[in-house]
């Protein structure tokens, strides 16, 4: 008896077309939340921060305006029908965003602690950081969950912004926190750095396009999806 033939491996089936739609608009919907949420923050955190003389609050505030050039690189990708054709170039414009996010947060840092700069007191800085903590990780997980179904590593690389944006709302809570309570004004830019760390890597991994995204199975196959099938998802992990 001849040997069976072994069984090719199973492909996830992309979303249906009507789903992809469905997804499409979501995605539109979270970007434009990000942008209007991250123009507010900016404002008030550079006004903020420089009140109080705070390098860590006009770096929050800077940050601000980095993540709205990642989440305006999305906004543009989802503008036009053929948005997998964007993929990349939106892919590079988050890559280089977190690099520039770490490469000012990294220089800033140790500009504070070499002139061991003493930020005062700030109560909207302490308002803020609390509001974007509670913010922030609600808007990535459910654009990382929509973007992640629709095969989109655009969409979960900017989820990955949206995410490290609630690190450094942390940092900046806990810095200004310790800076106000105990007097421990280095707090702050030396958890920046770790930070800084972590930007690098989310920005390597957009650039190379290594971000989780595989397409969930929830109907039939799309001809026109792209994916990103980097087998980091399993089917039915991918929307975690």
């Amino acid at each position: 008896m001849a040997a069976p033939l072994p069984l090719a491996p199973s492909v996830p089936a992309g979303p249906s077309t009507a789903r992809r739609a469905v997804l499409t608009r979501r995605i539109r919907w979270f970007v434009a939340a990000t942008i209007t949420y991250n123009v507010i923050e900016a404002i008030v955190a550079i006004t903020a921060g420089t009140i109080a003389s705070s390098t860590a609050l006009i770096g929050f505030g800077l940050d601000s305006v980095v993540e709205v050039s990642s989440a305006a690189a999305v906004a543009w990708q989802f503008t036009g029908p053929d948005h997998e054709r964007r993929e990349r170039t939106a892919l590079r414009v988050i890559a280089v965003s977190f690099f520039a996010l770490s490469a000012y947060v990294s220089v800033e840092s140790v500009r504070a602690l070499a002139a061991g700069d003493r930020p005062e007191h700030s109560t909207v800085g302490l308002v803020l950081a609390a509001v974007s903590l509670a913010i922030m990780p609600l808007l990535s997980t459910a654009q990382r969950r929509a973007g992640r179904e629709l095969g989109s590593a655009s969409a979960v690389a900017d989820s990955k912004q949206t995410l490290l944006c609630t690190y450094l709302s942390a940092v900046l809570l806990v810095g200004l926190a310790v800076n106000s309570l105990f007097g421990w004004w280095w707090a702050d830019p030396a958890a920046a750095l770790v930070i800084a760390a972590v930007a690098v890597k989310e920005g390597r991994d957009a650039w190379r396009g290594d971000t989780c995204c595989s397409p969930t199975s929830t109907g039939p196959a799309d001809p026109g999806a792209s994916g990103c099938a980097d087998g980091c998802c399993a089917p039915g992990q991918a929307a975690r």
